[in-house]
């Protein structure tokens, strides 16, 4: 959020992180637990891919 320079958290997870999860591009550390205190969400080989480009 702080690259992109947004603030909004639901406005964050709505418009760019859930997509990302969706198509593949990124993935969460604590799959089984969304909630989890200690969350990540780690950058796929296809999102390294399309990173690179």
């Amino acid at each position: 959020m702080g690259r992109i320079e947004l603030k909004h958290r639901p406005t964050f997870m709505e418009n760019y992180l859930n997509p990302a999860i969706a198509n593949g591009y990124v993935r969460m550390l604590y799959q089984d637990s969304p909630h989890h205190p200690r969350q990540k969400y780690l950058l796929t080989v296809k999102g390294a891919i399309v990173l690179n480009q």
